[in-house]
């Protein structure tokens, strides 16, 4: 089957496809099949209806339509193939002439991979930030678990800074009660500063049943962001105990009988956040490294479909949310993207970025030969199942359900691609000290056992 390409630019081509009769013969007489299966003729039965008065009753050109539309998937594919072509997106198709004695011709235009040369990767330098002091972040997350585990008590005394309270909100504006702005019942931790500017001051040595009053911005809510009169009232004052941090309380919070035991846990839990914040930095800042360094056009209309389509997944996330994209972007508290416009190019850029970064990590994947085996896919359903809250065998369910594996596997793939990268750059924190990617690389990656292996082999 013959074939012309013109290019029409580094990332559009204009395939022609020209179908000689004898090679489009099979397909015409499948399509005089199909058609006369769905046609009542009196006189036939139903999918015996000779081919003469198929083309009677439907048209000549809409057997042909037919015919060339079964025809076309396997010549699209050739031509790619004879020609080394690599589609981005789905082809846009013109049935030109078409003749079931004559030559048919067929034009389809369609993105390709763009032309491009790799540069050379082999010194790429990054900084990531310094880990977190790891005793200081487990002294706060023990005062975490002593917060939720505090013991409290109603007491008859002035509120004082760390009590609970419970308290009642009302909401004025010139002396109108705001509808949507009040609340009862809330309860609040005196000096933790989370709810309404002004709130711990009105609120410290009130006694139950008083009623004071300031003026505050509003959060959340139809009001947001407005400021208004908010009458407080106290319903309740509690005392907080916080429980000692001893063997009883690690029981009591953990899996563990000793204190030492849960702190030697959390540490570890810690120590493994800052590893992979660690990494996760590595793999940003490098793909930005990545992508800066190396040129080529990405389609337009790629990136303009994608745009489109992230951007209709939001808006109808945010209406089934019952927030307007001004709602949301006013809630996001983000300077640099405080109108549609400023949204739109930060989705836009995002896009377009994401293409790049797969576009390159493929033609890594395919010079360094990186390959995708059944272990790569256990650890990224364990990963997912981990990320998801969910377990590997409803991630397993799920790629089965929605055909996710080839997408799956490709994104293993780039994955492992830019891990490649990671492991042979110069990685260090802001000191200049050095930070041993493969050793981090190493701690980040999810345990898979013998079991985890055996149970993913369906999939």
């Amino acid at each position: 089957m013959p074939s012309t390409v013109e290019k029409l630019s580094d990332t559009r081509v204009k395939i022609l496809l020209t179908i000689e009769p004898d090679e489009l013969a099979p397909a015409m007489k499948k399509a005089f099949r199909d058609l006369g299966s769905t046609m009542s003729i009196p006189g036939f039965r139903k999918g015996h209806i000779p081919e003469k008065i198929v083309e009677t009753h439907l048209g000549k050109e809409a057997v042909l339509t037919e015919a060339v539309q079964e025809y076309l998937p396997a010549a699209y594919t050739q031509a790619l193939e004879t020609h080394q072509l690599t589609p981005l997106g789905q082809p846009v198709v013109e049935l030109s002439t078409l003749s079931a004695t004559e030559v048919s011709e067929v034009t389809m235009e369609v993105d390709i991979l763009p032309s491009f040369d790799l540069p050379d990767f082999s010194a790429l330098e990054v900084s990531v930030d310094a880990s977190d002091d790891t005793e200081k972040t487990l002294t706060e997350k023990l005062a975490v678990l002593q917060e939720r585990f505090a013991e409290v008590s109603d007491v008859d005394r002035p509120c004082e800074d760390g009590d609970q309270v419970v308290i009642n909100l009302v909401a004025r504006r010139d002396g109108e009660v705001l509808g949507d702005a009040n609340a009862k019942g809330v309860t609040y931790v005196l000096g933790s500063g989370q709810m309404l500017d002004g709130l711990d001051e009105a609120l410290l040595g009130s006694h139950l049943g008083d009623e004071k009053t300031f003026t505050s911005t509003l959060v959340g809510g139809p009001w947001e962001g407005e400021s208004a009169d908010i009458t407080v009232t106290v319903t309740k004052v509690q005392a907080r105990t916080l429980p000692e941090i001893d063997d009883e309380f690690a029981s009591m919070v953990s899996q563990f009988d000793s204190v030492e035991e849960m702190k030697d846990d959390l540490r570890k839990a810690v120590e493994q956040m800052a590893v992979m914040d660690q990494f996760r930095q590595a793999r940003s800042a490098i793909l930005d490294e990545v992508i800066s360094r190396t040129s080529f056009d990405v389609p337009l209309q790629l990136i303009d479909d994608e745009t489109n389509r992230r951007t209709s997944t939001m808006l109808e996330q945010l209406k089934t949310a019952g927030m307007t994209l001004e709602d949301y972007l006013a809630r996001v508290g983000d300077e640099t993207m405080n109108t549609e416009k400023q949204f739109m190019e930060s989705t836009r850029s995002s896009v377009e970025r994401g293409i790049r970064a797969e576009i390159i990590l493929d033609r890594i994947a395919n010079e360094s030969g990186i390959g995708v085996d059944q272990h790569d896919l256990t650890e990224f359903i364990i990963q997912r199942a981990q990320e998801n809250q969910t377990t590997p065998e409803q991630e397993v369910e799920h790629m089965k359900e929605h055909d996710h594996l080839s997408e799956w596997m490709s994104q293993i793939r780039q994955a492992k691609a830019l891990d490649s990268l990671v492991a042979g750059a110069k990685v260090s924190d802001p000191t200049g000290a050095t930070i041993d990617m493969k050793a981090v690389m190493s701690a980040s990656q999810p345990q898979v056992s013998d079991a985890d292996e055996g149970d993913d082999s369906s999939s």
